[in-house]
Formats: structure tokens, C-alpha cells, sequence
């Protein structure tokens, strides 16, 4: 028989009952969350809901007027945005009276003023080397939170009198959610609440003021807001625009003029000398409205480079008359010599001397000019001048005619005419414009 030994049965192990471990994404409150008692109250709604309105004072410091933009009539603007209420559920006691500053993070758990900028294209709050925001409350519920945010923002400029125009342009703040039955939006200190630093400066324009101002803005679907006006007004710097643009357009109106004292016939000179300067008021123009919108209305700078591109053009057309009638002239002499009659002395048969000499182009004269001391002038001047032949001892005679009619006359007068004509021209733009 055999001998069944029985395997004694191995103990049971009984496994430990674990706790539950907490929900470690719901972060546990900080001390200084539990002292604000932030879990206690609402802060979706604002303060003191149902009653009358949040009072909501603001100040900025402008940091810097980045850049302003004609072509795209927009200014960039960097600043700090402070805002200053009072929150009964943020209060807390402190024996000492002290504040606490928190950072960016608190902010996205308590009510904070829904502040935007009206007609901004372009707007964010800096981020380096953390978020620029700071939150400051006091025992007694009074908050301040401040912001630092670069913001590009519309501005309507006027043009017409570009580049000695003055500008004014607003950067305006506003509540996006709630009227002025639930917040008031008003400067902390006035005028004061706007503080700038000294060292901006731009380099097309001299910042004259900056100035606060608050309106009330309506909408037909949500009703009114209450909006905060930052103002300031720039005049533009002229002497970038003298040098690139005046100084260039006057040099070339002058240096057409040189073609008034060049000899009409030299053609090579004068017609090239013509087209030079007007191809370079057309450059000058061209640049200068480049740079420029596409504006339905004439600037001042429009006005004074058309001007003078017109007495450039003029002083082309003014050798083209001058041109023109020498030719009509120098035929009409040529048929007066034709029919000059001989007047020849003749010193040998079969020899003659010349009838008439050719007439001196540039010879000036009266041509059918009315009557002087009873006598009328001869259309034609016929002088005989005697020689003596020093070899032959013959007396001779030589027929000059001249024409009495002056060719330069326009050169002369365009001397005088076109100077004096752009110095009052300058006169005039220079008192209107400045």
C-alpha cells in the first residue's frame, strides 16, 4: 500500500487595500489663492453684479512711438496699460497692510476689465522672458493690473498738404462686453494719467502734444460704451523733403533756364539739354509718388514738382518758337534777296563785283515798323559801301542788305520772364503751405 502524504495547502495572501490616489490634474490651492478665498466666489460675474456700475480708472505709459505709416495710415504704439478698481471678494487681512503681486497666472482666475483697442489692426502682450503682466492686490480689495502691450492701430491722415502737413492721430480703449450701466472706463488723473518717455523721437516728425480725452461711442445692436482717447499730434520734419525733393526740382527748373543765353542754332546743345531736365522732373515725380498712397486729392508736394515740371516743359517749347520763326525769318530773306535789284559797280568790262552779301543771321533791325518823324521806314535797308581797290585803284561797290527783325527777342525776354514768373510762384506756395 502506499503512503499518501497530503501537501499541506499554501496560505492565502491577501493583497493590501490601496487608498485612491488623488486627481493630480486639479492643482491644489495656494496659500495665497486660499487667503483671496478665489474658490469661495464667482469671478465670472463682476463686482457687485446687479448694482450700479464698476468704476474702472486707467493709466498709460507710452514706452515708444514705434513707426506711423502713410501708405498704410497706421502708427505702431508700445505701452503700459494700468487699470485700478476695487473687488470686494479679493479682500483679505493683512496686519501688516501690504499688498501681494502676482503675476500673469492669477489673472485668468479672477474678474478682470475686458479692455480693447478700437480700430487696432494688429495688437499682443510681450511674453519675454515671461508675460509682462502684473497684478497688485490691496487688503481692502483695490487692484491693480498692468499690462505691457505694443499695438498697431489705424490713423486717417490728411495728406493735402503733405510734407508740411501736421497730423493727429488716437489710439482709443474700450470695453468690449460692457456698457456704461456696468463699467465706467474713465482717466485715473486726467491728463496726468498719460505719461510719456522722454527719449521718443521719430525721425520724419516732431511730437508737438499728447492729450486724453473720453467720449461715449454707441451701438445700435448693444447700446453705449464709454471710450478712452490716447491724442497726440505730430508735425512732420521739412528738411529731409528739402533735400530729397525741393532742392533737386529748383535745380533742374534753373538749369533749363541755361538754354535761354545758348546761340539758337546750337541744336545739339539746347534740344538735349531740354529733354535732360524734363525726363528728370518726370524721375522726381515718380519717386516721390512711390512712396505715397494712391490719394484722389493733389498734395503739396504735387503741386510745386507739376508746377515746375511745367516751366521745364515750357522752356522746350520756348526754343521750339524761337527755332520755328528763325526759319519763317531766314526764308523771308531769302526771297528779299532775290528780289534785290543790282546795284553793281563795275571797275572792267566783264567784270563785276557781287551784287548783295549774305545777310548776317544774327543782324538785328526794324522790320515794317510805323512811321518816325514823318518818314516811313523802308522795309529793306539797302547799304552801298564805296571801296578802293589798293592794287587796281577801280573803285567798287558792294550792296549789303539787312532785315530789321530781332530773333532773340524771345530768348531776352524769357531771361526775365521765367525767373521772375517761379520766384513768385515760390512766394505764393512757401505763404500758403507754411
Amino acid at each position: 500500500s502506499r503512503l499518501i502524504v497530503p501537501i499541506p495547502e499554501r496560505p492565502k495572501v491577501i493583497s493590501p487595500i490601496f487608498k485612491r490616489s488623488p486627481d493630480i490634474t486639479k492643482a491644489r490651492a495656494t496659500k495665497s489663492e486660499q487667503l483671496l478665498r478665489i474658490d469661495d466666489h464667482d469671478f465670472t460675474m463682476r463686482p457687485g453684479f446687479g448694482g450700479p456700475a464698476v468704476p474702472v480708472g486707467v493709466d498709460v505709459q507710452v514706452e515708444s512711438l514705434d513707426a506711423i505709416s502713410e501708405v498704410d495710415m497706421d502708427f505702431t504704439m508700445t505701452l503700459y496699460l494700468r487699470h485700478y478698481w476695487k473687488d470686494d471678494r479679493l479682500s483679505f487681512k493683512s496686519n501688516t497692510n501690504q499688498s501681494m503681486t502676482f503675476d500673469g497666472r492669477l489673472v485668468k482666475k479672477i474678474w478682470v476689465p475686458d479692455m480693447f483697442f478700437v480700430h487696432s489692426k494688429k495688437s499682443f502682450t510681450h511674453d519675454t522672458t515671461t508675460d509682462n503682466v502684473m497684478l497688485r492686490v490691496y487688503p481692502d480689495g483695490k487692484v491693480l493690473y498692468s499690462l505691457r502691450v505694443t499695438v498697431t492701430a489705424m490713423c486717417s491722415m490728411d495728406l493735402s498738404r503733405f510734407p508740411l502737413d501736421t497730423q493727429t492721430c488716437s489710439l482709443e480703449i474700450e470695453s468690449y462686453a460692457y456698457t456704461d450701466d456696468d463699467l465706467m472706463l474713465y482717466w485715473k488723473e486726467g491728463n496726468r494719467s498719460l505719461n510719456t518717455d522722454e527719449r521718443i523721437s521719430l525721425s520724419q516728425f516732431l511730437i508737438q502734444e499728447f492729450h486724453t480725452t473720453t467720449k461715449l461711442a454707441f451701438y445700435s445692436s448693444t447700446g453705449w460704451y464709454n471710450r478712452l482717447y490716447i491724442n497726440f499730434t505730430l508735425r512732420r520734419h521739412i528738411f529731409f523733403f528739402l533735400l530729397q525733393t525741393y532742392f533737386p526740382a529748383t535745380l533742374m527748373v534753373m538749369l533749363s533756364w541755361v538754354s535761354f543765353w545758348i546761340d539758337r542754332r546750337a541744336v545739339p546743345a539746347r534740344v538735349p539739354l531740354g529733354i535732360t531736365t524734363v525726363l528728370t522732373m518726370s524721375t522726381i515725380i515718380t519717386g516721390v509718388n512711390a512712396s505715397m498712397p494712391r490719394v484722389s486729392y493733389i498734395k503739396a508736394v504735387d503741386v510745386y514738382l507739376w508746377i515746375s515740371f511745367v516751366f521745364v516743359f515750357l522752356s522746350v517749347i520756348e526754343y521750339a518758337a524761337v527755332n520755328y520763326l528763325s526759319t519763317l525769318q531766314e526764308r523771308k530773306e531769302r526771297k528779299l534777296r532775290e528780289k534785290l535789284p543790282c546795284t553793281c559797280g563795275i571797275a572792267h568790262p566783264g567784270m563785276m563785283s557781287d551784287c548783295y552779301s549774305e545777310v548776317d543771321v544774327n543782324t538785328t533791325g526794324n522790320y515794317g515798323m510805323p512811321e518816325e518823324n514823318g518818314m516811313r521806314r523802308e522795309r529793306m535797308l539797302v547799304e552801298l559801301a564805296m571801296e578802293t581797290d589798293q592794287m587796281t585803284g577801280h573803285v567798287g561797290s558792294r550792296a549789303y542788305s539787312s532785315i530789321w527783325i530781332d530773333t532773340h527777342a524771345i530768348d531776352k525776354y524769357s531771361r526775365v520772364i521765367f525767373p521772375g514768373s517761379y520766384i513768385l510762384f515760390n512766394i505764393i506756395y512757401w505763404s500758403i503751405y507754411s
